[in-house]
């Protein structure tokens, strides 16, 4: 199948590590130009570094805080600057700090309202003008807890769903001009992110992160964590002429484990 992504134009934010990298390397290997970002300088060159050898089109990296509006305005020049007009807008994101309501004052809300939500509506934004020039892609990264709220981790069980509503006004709002809007939900993917959550539950009862691993894998019904690169296929796909008819959806990503519709 001929995906049609030689020579697009993507911008993957928090393509450091993990989901963002995930994502990068793949749009890459199908011939996309990729802007990489990411507040870790270091961090974001080791990963375009690694990129390099399997793309298939130009791999640049560009230093962004996503929760200071001026700094994504920059980013979004740069990519323009360097790569030509924007085709593809992946939103992502580091999820906010794990706890229940009671431990979150109006300092945590605000903090993850920004990272988690408003960020992904000022990069829309930002990239507005290029995408609506030819028509393009805009793809939302969220979380299982759109189905299904996680437990302890309040803050993101209420700000994804912003990220669902919002897609999902912007895909009927925004088709007129060819620009298809859509939402992805990885489950238990293995990432750093992961990591920690498994690590907060271990801390809490006291036991192993790996004895929680073990017993998390269980409720899924492929009996395991995902792989990053299961995860970036399925927004590539997405991002792609093969899904020209699929837009306002949200897809989860989560081997079987949410049992909701």
């Amino acid at each position: 199948m001929d995906l049609n992504l030689s020579g697009k134009v993507a911008l993957v934010v928090a393509s450091s590590k993990g989901l963002g990298k995930a994502m990068a390397r793949q749009l890459a290997m199908e011939g996309c130009d990729v802007m990489m970002t990411s507040r870790d300088a270091e961090q974001l060159e080791a990963a375009r570094q690694e990129l390099l050898p399997v793309a298939e089109g130009r791999v640049e990296c560009h230093i962004c805080d996503i929760t200071r509006p001026e700094d994504i305005k920059v980013l979004v020049e740069a990519t323009r600057n360097r790569l030509g007009s924007i085709d593809i807008l992946i939103n992502n994101s580091g999820g906010p700090a794990g706890g229940g309501f009671e431990k979150m004052d109006d300092a945590a809300w605000q903090t993850a309202f920004e990272l988690t939500l408003l960020n992904y509506i000022r990069m829309i934004r930002e990239v507005l003008p290029d995408l609506k020039k030819k028509g393009g892609r805009i793809i939302n990264v969220t979380s299982s807890s759109i189905k299904q709220p996680i437990p302890g981790l309040i803050l993101s069980n209420v700000y994804r769903m912003g990220i669902l509503g919002l897609g999902k006004s912007l895909a009927e709002e925004l088709a007129p001009f060819n620009i298809r809007v859509n939402t992805v939900a990885p489950g238990r993917v293995a990432t750093d992110r992961l990591a920690y959550l498994d690590q907060l539950k271990a801390d809490q009862r006291g036991i192993s992160r790996e004895e929680i691993a073990a017993e998390t894998v269980q409720t899924i019904p492929l009996k395991r964590y995902g792989d990053p690169e299961e995860f970036a296929k399925v927004v590539t796909f997405l991002a792609s002429d093969a899904s020209s008819y699929v837009t306002g959806s949200a897809i989860m990503i989560d081997g079987g484990m949410v049992k909701g519709f």
